[in-house]
C-alpha cells in the first residue's frame, strides 16, 4: 500500500514538473521575448531629433543597418505577422433508446441520429517596413514606414 502511494505521488510530481519547465521553455524562446514592433509604437515614439540609443531601446535592433547615398546611417525595421483564425460547429439530433434504432411491430425505423458539421479558417498576414536616418550626430533625422496586409 506505502508502495502504491509513493508510486502515485512520483508520478504527480513528475508530470507537475514536466508542465513546468514547458512554461520555463516558452519564456525562453526569441520570438516570446522580441518586443512588438507596432505603427502606433513608432509614430508615438520615434521623432526627429531622437538618438540611437532611444530608437534601439523603443524598438530594438534594426534587421538591416546600411548607409545612404549621402553617407547618413540608415536603420530598417522589417516585420511579418501571420494571423490564423478557426471556426467550427457541430449539430446533432439522437433519437430512440439512447441513439439506438429499433424495429417496430409494423416494420418502421423508430429512433435515429443525424450529425452535421462543419468550419471555416483564415488567414491573414501583415507587414510593417519601418526606415530610419540619422544624421552626423547619430540624431534621427527621417523617418519611412509602409504596411501592408494580404
Amino acid at each position: 500500500m506505502k508502495k502504491q502511494i509513493f508510486f502515485i505521488l512520483f508520478i504527480l510530481l513528475l508530470l507537475l514538473n514536466f508542465g513546468c519547465t514547458g512554461a520555463q521553455h516558452q519564456e525562453t524562446l526569441h520570438s516570446a521575448n522580441e518586443r512588438k514592433i507596432t505603427l502606433g509604437l513608432v509614430q508615438k515614439e520615434i521623432k526627429k531629433g531622437t538618438s540611437q540609443a532611444d530608437v534601439a531601446t523603443v524598438l530594438g535592433a534594426p534587421n538591416i543597418v546600411a548607409q545612404d547615398g549621402q553617407g547618413q546611417e540608415t536603420w530598417i525595421y522589417d516585420k511579418i505577422s501571420t494571423e490564423t483564425s478557426y471556426s467550427s460547429s457541430s449539430v446533432g439530433i439522437g433519437g430512440g433508446a439512447g441513439g439506438v434504432s429499433t424495429v417496430s411491430p409494423v416494420g418502421g425505423i423508430i429512433g435515429g441520429s443525424a450529425k452535421s458539421s462543419s468550419g471555416a479558417r483564415s488567414l491573414s498576414q501583415k507587414t510593417l517596413t519601418v526606415i530610419i536616418k540619422f544624421d552626423d550626430d547619430s540624431l534621427v533625422s527621417s523617418i519611412a514606414y509602409h504596411t501592408s496586409s494580404f
